[in-house]
């Protein structure tokens, strides 16, 4: 069982720091710390809100408004337990601040959670008492400094990664196809400023597509001929359909069918891809295809969160490829 604890007397009443706190993952956020992932929740700090930061998710399990906000992290990311954030009156004018995480870890958590992500939790939750301080107009006196090796693994968590998530049940995704042979789904954090319009995000995965997928395509393009496949043109991936935080792209053909979601959801996007084959053609297609798929997925969506984030670079991109499954 690990537990953490941060906390810092403020000069202030419990009433005026709750209401740092009640802002958590809003668009008001008064207390999150500039410079990290933005924790983002899809409403109100409230029973049953639920997002996260970076890569971690959770969701509100326990709130009492002026005392505590607790939150449990959702399964499947190798966390099993709860965080939580504390205001205790320490008399007219004073409280204590206190963040509270205890859980058990498992898989590769039992070795990432010592190695790197304690570091880099230590250091949020000192720039977020930091932050409170300067809020109420207090301090800080002596800011947090980062070590080293935290600043070492911010710079290498702060390249966006893809990995692999449940595909989610949207009203777009379901019933998409009549018939789905295979699915995935693939999951970015949002960098903090980027586009909320998923439509944005869709041309950045699709319509500009990294040099080596690129060249990829053009391969997939000179050889699937050879085999009676047909080609895939520029409207392959034209919207279907949307709604204000997801869009659905693919096309039909004779040896399969796709349909691609992406869906804008808080702190993160998550790319869906459903397939419905058809034939022998498209066995044999998908028999090969479906190994490079994750990895192309996967970069193009990595690619398309560097691409969108405020601090990105300006750079030339490749335009002419398109990652076409079928």
């Amino acid at each position: 069982m690990v537990r953490n604890v941060h906390e810092r007397e403020l000069p202030a009443p419990a009433e005026r720091v709750w209401e740092l706190v009640d802002s958590l993952g809003g668009p008001g956020d008064r207390l999150w710390p500039a410079g990290w992932s933005p924790m983002t929740l899809d409403r109100p700090l409230g029973p049953g809100a639920s997002g996260g930061h970076g890569g971690l998710r959770y969701a509100v399990s326990r709130y009492e408004p002026g005392r505590l906000v607790e939150f449990t992290a959702a399964p499947g990311q190798g966390l099993d337990g709860t965080h939580a954030f504390v205001v205790e009156s320490r008399g007219p004018g004073r409280c204590v601040l206190r963040h509270e995480l205890q859980l058990r870890t498992g898989g590769a958590m039992r070795v990432l959670w010592p190695l790197a992500v304690r570091p880099l939790h230590d250091a949020v939750l000192e720039d977020l008492l930091d932050t409170a301080e300067r809020a109420l107009g207090t301090g800080p006196g002596r800011p947090a400094r980062r070590s080293p090796l935290v600043r070492v693994l911010r710079r290498a968590a702060e390249r966006p990664r893809a990995t692999a998530v449940p595909v989610p049940d949207t009203a777009l995704l379901r019933g998409a196809l009549p018939r789905v042979d295979a699915a995935d789904a693939y999951a970015v954090p949002a960098p903090a400023g980027a586009p909320t319009d998923p439509q944005a995000w869709a041309d950045a995965v699709f319509r500009r597509v990294p040099g080596w997928v690129a060249a990829l395509l053009a391969l997939r393009k000179a050889l699937v001929g050879i085999v009676g496949i047909e080609r895939a043109d520029r409207s392959a991936f034209d919207t279907l359909r949307r709604t204000d935080d997801e869009v659905l792209l693919g096309t039909d053909a004779g040896h399969l069918d796709f349909r691609a979601s992406v869906l804008r959801e808080p702190g993160r996007v998550v790319l869906s891809t459903v397939v419905r084959i058809r034939g022998g053609r498209g066995r044999l297609y998908w028999g090969v295809v479906r190994h490079l798929h994750p990895v192309v997925v996967r970069s193009m969506l990595a690619a398309a969160a560097r691409r969108l984030s405020p601090r990105a670079p300006a750079r030339s991109t490749t335009t002419g490829g398109r990652a076409h499954p079928g």
